[in-house]
């Protein structure tokens, strides 16, 4: 099997034009045709349904994709190999990550990397759905929840810690619980799936349901509550630490901290031999969010 007709056919199952993805690859349109029929007829089955304005799918096709990728992935990674590091990145890169970080913590530090290698593009999927990685044709996957699944390898990028706040005007109006057993009295702002809260103290772990009148499934929108004064949040500090420093959102039970473990992770399928894409971009990220990460830092230094 052709590598050639490999990199042309993921190139079109992404431009779903095969003129276009012929181009990008120095193909005239009759070559990139001839190529892809060879590739099926190397195969015995059909991959595109062809027509004049586009291209899409079969069901064929999009079982054989992932492994397409795979190849094309261990390939790369095989070429690097005996780069000793001196070939830059290329390529595309398909990255997917939740809507609220990667809004807030990706977006502002990809012109960076962008400008660091030229001959590279990123793909970004922004959803707060787990996909699956090798079936979307993911080379990297950002999350911000305990790792459960074995087939994926996973680097903490970051502590993702998570605080008590609410509203200066919400605190003016209804007081400061002292101890998390007063939230019982208190309106929360609830994130789905998140009700359960469980707080440390000398005594030992202090369980709590929280309840109030507002409960969301989206982080951004249970901060935004939170500065509404419609409650008290447990938010993580990667979402709100600019509103912290600004004094829109206080910090309350500081002397009971919320019991988690989670952590910004990137993942990508044991199966896969680490392209040297991911790895760059693994290192960037390790790099630009620190040790603390910057959100963290900029809160430990409050005045």
């Amino acid at each position: 099997m052709n590598i050639n007709h490999l990199k042309l056919f993921v190139r079109v199952t992404k431009t779903h034009n095969i003129s276009m993805a012929g181009r990008a690859l120095g193909l005239s349109p009759a070559v990139a045709s001839a190529q892809l029929n060879k590739l099926e007829d190397d195969l015995g089955v059909r991959l595109l349904h062809r027509s004049t304005r586009k291209v899409s799918l079969t069901e064929e096709g999009r079982a054989f994709l992932p492994h397409a990728q795979e190849v094309l992935h261990g390939v790369e990674a095989a070429e690097a190999s005996v780069g000793r590091g001196k070939v830059l990145p290329k390529g595309t890169l398909r990255v997917t990550a939740p809507a609220s970080f990667g809004r807030l913590h990706l977006i502002p530090v990809l012109k960076d990397f962008l400008t660091r290698y030229p001959d590279l593009t990123v793909d970004l999927q922004l959803t707060d759905t787990i996909v699956d990685l090798v079936e979307g044709g993911f080379d990297i996957a950002i999350r911000n929840a305990n790792l459960q699944d074995s087939t994926l390898i996973g680097r903490k990028l970051a502590p993702d810690t998570r605080i008590i706040c609410c509203s200066p005007a919400y605190l003016e109006k209804h007081g400061e619980p002292k101890t998390p057993y007063d939230l019982q009295n208190h309106q929360c702002v609830i994130l789905a799936g998140l009700e359960n809260w469980v707080f440390d103290s000398p005594e030992g772990q202090i369980p709590i349901k929280s309840s109030g009148r507002l409960r969301v499934d989206h982080g951004e929108a249970m901060r935004d509550g939170c500065l509404a004064g419609m409650g008290i949040a447990l938010v993580s500090t990667w979402i709100v630490h600019e509103q912290l420093q600004r004094g829109e959102i206080v910090q309350i039970l500081q002397n009971y901290p919320y019991v988690s473990n989670a952590a910004i992770w990137a993942v990508y399928p044991s199966s896969r031999l680490l392209a040297p894409k991911v790895r760059r971009f693994i290192d960037y990220l390790a790099d630009c969010y620190g040790n603390p990460p910057y959100w963290d830092y900029q809160l430990q230094n409050l005045p």
